[in-house]
C-alpha cells in the first residue's frame, strides 16, 4: 500500500545528561494486517477514480492518524448513509455494514464500495446460512462495535443474541435442544473467546460452530507475539485507536502476562515517567495501526535513552486481499 499520510509532527522531548540504555523488544507481526491495506486503499484508488471528495460510511478503520491522513487528501468521513449528499461516491468501512445500507445505497443510485474486510464478509455468509439452516446465531462480541452492528445487520431481527461475556450465558433462554449456532467478531480475544465457546458447548452441546475459528489471523497472531514479547519485558507499549478492538485486547494480553501495558495513539502521548526504571520495553501495533507509528516511537525514545532495538518474529505474514472490480478496470 502507498498510502500518502501526512509527516509526524511530534516535537522531541527534552534530554539532560547521558542516555541510559534501553532494550526495545518490537513484536511481529504487528500493524496493519491485509483487511487494512485494502480499505485503506480502496479510499485511496476511489479519490484517484472520482476525485474528492470522496464519502466514506464510519471511520475506514480505527485509527486517528490513517483517517486524518484520507481526509487530507478528500475523504469525508459520516456515520450515516443520510449525510452522504446525492451524486458521490461512498465507500463502506472495513468493519462491514448492515445488509440495509447497500440497498439503501443502490435505491439512491449512488456508487459504492465496499471495504468490508473479506474474513468480515465471510462471518457474514456464515450468519445467513445458519439463520437459513433454520438455527438461532449466539454471536460472540462486544456491544455496539461496528463489526457486530455490520454482523447483525445481515440476518431478520431476531435471529441473533449477543453474547459478551461466559456471565451472558447463565442468562440465555432457550430450550436445552434448540437449534443454535455460534459466530464470533473477528478481533476479540482468543483466549477469552475460547472460555465462552467452551462455556456454551458445555451448556447447548448441540450448538453447530464454524468449521474454522472467526477470530482473523492477524488478530491471532498479533496476540500470539505479545504473549512471548511481553513476559520479557517491564512494560509494553500498544500502538493503536483507542477504539479499536484488536489493539486494546493487546493490552489485555499483556496484562495479563504480568506485564505492565499501555495503548497509546502516537509518541508524544509517552511520558518521560513510563520508562523511569524501565530495562526492557515491548513494542507492537494494533492491525489499523502504520508501520511509520511504530518508528515514530522508536525515535521519540531515543531522545531519553540508549535505544537497543530488535525485533521479536514469531510468525511471517504474507495474505493479499483483491480489490473491488470497480477500481481495477
Amino acid at each position: 500500500m502507498n498510502a500518502s499520510f501526512p509527516t509526524p509532527d511530534a516535537s522531541s522531548p527534552s534530554n539532560s545528561g547521558g542516555k541510559l540504555p534501553l532494550k526495545l523488544l518490537i513484536a511481529a507481526p504487528r500493524g496493519f494486517c491485509a483487511g487494512v491495506d485494502r480499505a485503506i486503499e480502496i479510499v485511496e484508488r476511489a479519490i484517484d477514480r472520482y476525485g474528492a471528495p470522496v464519502y466514506v460510511r464510519h471511520e475506514i478503520v480505527h485509527n486517528k492518524y490513517v483517517v486524518d491522513g484520507l481526509r487530507d487528501r478528500g475523504a469525508i468521513f459520516v456515520e450515516e448513509l443520510d449525510q452522504v449528499p446525492d451524486g458521490v461516491p461512498v465507500v463502506f468501512s472495513a468493519h462491514g455494514v448492515p445488509k440495509v445500507v447497500p440497498a439503501e445505497a443502490t435505491q439512491r443510485g449512488l456508487d459504492w464500495l465496499d471495504a468490508t474486510c473479506p474474513l468480515v464478509s465471510k462471518v457474514h455468509r456464515q450468519a445467513e446460512r445458519q439463520v437459513e439452516a433454520g438455527r438461532h446465531v449466539l454471536f460472540i462480541g462486544h456491544a455496539g462495535h461496528p463489526e457486530v452492528i455490520g454482523t447483525i445487520g445481515q440476518v431478520p431481527e431476531g435471529t441473533v443474541t449477543l453474547v459478551e461475556t461466559v456471565e451472558d450465558i447463565a442468562k440465555l433462554d432457550f430450550a436445552a435442544d434448540a437449534p443454535l449456532a455460534f459466530l464470533t467478531q473477528t478481533t476479540l480475544s482468543v483466549d477469552d473467546t475460547r472460555q465462552i465457546v467452551e462455556a456454551l458447548k458445555a451448556r447447548f452441546p448441540q450448538i453447530v460452530g464454524p468449521k474454522a475459528e472467526d477470530i482473523c489471523y492477524a488478530t491471532s497472531n498479533r496476540q500470539a507475539a505479545v504473549k512471548i514479547v511481553a513476559p520479557q519485558c517491564d512494560l509494553m507499549l500498544v500502538i493503536g485507536g483507542t477504539n479499536s478492538s484488536n489493539s486494546l485486547r493487546l493490552v489485555e494480553v499483556a496484562e495479563r502476562q504480568g506485564t505492565d501495558a499501555r495503548l497509546i495513539q502516537r509518541a508524544t502521548d509517552i511520558l518521560p515517567e513510563w520508562i523511569e526504571g524501565v530495562g526492557t520495553l515491548g513494542l507492537t501495533a494494533g492491525a489499523s495501526a502504520p508501520e511509520l507509528l511504530v518508528r515514530e516511537v522508536v525515535d521519540w525514545l531515543g531522545q531519553w535513552r540508549e535505544i537497543e532495538e530488535e525485533t521479536f518474529t514469531t510468525t511471517e505474514e504474507n495474505m493479499v486481499f483483491k480489490l473491488p472490480r470497480q477500481l481495477l478496470d
